[in-house]
């Protein structure tokens, strides 16, 4: 017998869960569906993945991650869903594992509402039209929601998962933020000690002393809802949340929304939006903060302020991270030299071990490992060996151009079909009224072919910049090889972050990861 994965997934538009524990009825409906269609063929069913709560560009689905790596172990027969939307969104993904990898692996991919089956040749055309059909809907509707979502914040409007700490979200009124008394009173605090002298970690090591519980562990015990802290020691007040506390203007009433942007709607990564891009409104809340207190610690903070120090103090700013808890080096000076510690071993008591390093330190080994790197990258037989992206995207180039000419061969061909058929018209051996009916399904399959052209014009175009992408990374390295210093602009180009962890005892060596932009 031949064996069989379900795979099903919750559907955006089909929410209607009685408990959080519950699959939804539309993933009940999904494997009722495909357990009765797997009996009927008398196939085994060797496992049920269900993801529920996920949408389908999500490619991080825990069990879709699952479904892969056991259809590469082979571990089934074939891939059974609903529709090929269930399975993904992506047109990319599409190819990449229905088109392209399952039949290497042996599996075959059915779907049952659109017909879709690896193992009739006849319909892979349908499949890709499917996927097409699916990423536009993922990009309508990534467009529709970003409008949406772009207009409450012009009109100050909390659109935010999860309200700031200090505020809670206002049962009565979407997108209204009222004080959380409780946390407030600790907001205060934190303005009224910097206004007073102390520093924030000062402020952050006096908090934990008392055992205050930071904005997420507060927010964890009052049962209300918190982003998941991605490092280690959560509980602990840290120096950059009282810093970010200490300049957020919706502490004085004020929604400023629109900091990050999203990358593109195929992923969740997000980058840094400017200054004048944010969306700020005045008025929208009660404030927290009185405007004297705000002003005041402003002024102190653009006094404390220090000048820009290109190659000591900023050259690794925010760059570098203790290995050991994940939290961004700061700089100090001792003696005229410059040095990166871990921030978050004076926060507390055996908060973290540690990390330290000398700034001069750190970019001597930065330009060893670049120079390193760069001998490594621009060896000619190992670039063509590593570098195996470049050969995959010329593979894919020829075959966008090959289909391409196929394309504008039927448009040719589609033109003289045209003619031809007039020219029968004027001969009185095709009536008119069969002539307009052919005519009419040439000229709807003429400008199908054409918009396909565009496509694999636009295609072509995406393939000549990823190549450019994988030239220009050569000459970056080429660039900065055999420098003598760093510079910040270097740094900014070249490295993504920088993990330093505690120096090897009865040595001098400290351990470095470096994480490169390219």
């Amino acid at each position: 017998m031949e064996k069989v994965a379900i795979y099903c997934r919750l559907s955006e538009e089909d929410r209607n869960k009685k408990q959080e524990t519950d699959d939804s009825n539309s993933i009940q409906n999904q494997k009722a569906m495909l357990l009765e269609y797997s009996i009927q063929q008398g196939w085994e069913v060797y496992n049920i993945y269900s993801d529920d709560n996920y949408t389908g560009s999500d490619r991080n689905r825990p069990e879709f991650k699952r479904l892969l790596d056991d259809a590469e172990a082979h571990k089934f027969d074939i891939v059974l869903c609903k529709s090929q939307s269930r399975f993904t969104r992506e047109l990319e993904l599409v190819e990449k594992y229905i088109n392209g990898l399952f039949p290497i692996w042996g599996i075959r991919f059915i779907s049952l509402v659109d017909n879709a089956d690896t193992a009739n040749k006849g319909n892979k055309k349908s499949r890709q039209i499917n996927g097409l059909v699916n990423e536009w809907y993922l990009e309508d509707m990534s467009e529709n929601i970003r409008a949406v979502l772009t207009n409450r914040r012009k009109n100050g409007f909390h659109i935010g998962a999860f309200a700031l700490y200090g505020y809670q979200k206002d049962p009565e009124q979407k997108g209204h933020l009222i004080i959380d008394e409780e946390a407030a009173a600790i907001v205060r605090e934190v303005f009224t000690l910097f206004s007073q002298g102390y520093g924030k970690t000062a402020i952050a090591r006096m908090l934990n002393e008392r055992g205050v519980p930071n904005p997420t562990e507060y927010k964890r015990q009052h049962g209300l809802r918190y982003q998941q802290p991605k490092r280690r020691n959560s509980t602990l007040w840290k120096y950059f949340a009282i810093s970010d506390m200490l300049t957020n203007e919706i502490y004085i009433g004020n929604m400023v929304q629109g900091k990050y942007g999203s990358v593109s709607y195929k992923t969740k990564q997000n980058k840094p939006r400017p200054k004048d891009n944010w969306y700020r409104v005045e008025g929208t809340h009660e404030a927290i903060i009185d405007r004297d207190l705000w002003d005041l610690v402003q002024s102190i903070i653009a006094a404390r302020a220090k000048p820009f120090d290109v190659g000591t103090v900023g050259l690794f700013a925010r760059k570098v991270r203790c290995a050991n808890c994940g939290y961004t080096m700061r700089s100090s000076k001792n003696r005229g030299k410059h040095y990166l510690q871990c921030s978050n071993r004076h926060v507390a008591k055996d908060a973290c071990i540690g990390a330290f390093i000398a700034v001069d330190k750190l970019e001597k080994i930065v330009i060893q490992e670049l120079n390193n790197l760069s001998q490594r990258y621009l060896d000619q037989d190992e670039l063509e060996r590593s570098v195996e992206f470049k050969q995959n995207l010329e593979q894919q180039k020829e075959a966008c151009l090959k289909a391409k000419a196929k394309l504008q061969k039927q448009l040719e061909d589609n033109s003289n079909y045209l003619l031809a058929l007039y020219k029968d018209k004027v001969k009185g051996l095709v009536s008119e009224k069969d002539y307009f009916t052919m005519a009419n399904d040439f000229s709807k399959e003429r400008e199908r072919t054409e918009y396909q052209i565009k496509e694999a014009d636009r295609h072509l175009e995406e393939l000549e910049a990823q190549m450019l992408a994988g030239d220009q990374r050569k000459e970056i390295i080429q660039r900065y090889t055999h420098v003598e210093h760093l510079t910040r602009e270097m740094v900014e180009i070249l490295i993504d972050y920088i993990t330093v962890g505690k120096r090897v005892p009865g040595t001098q060596d400290v351990p470095i990861e470096i994480h490169w932009n390219f």
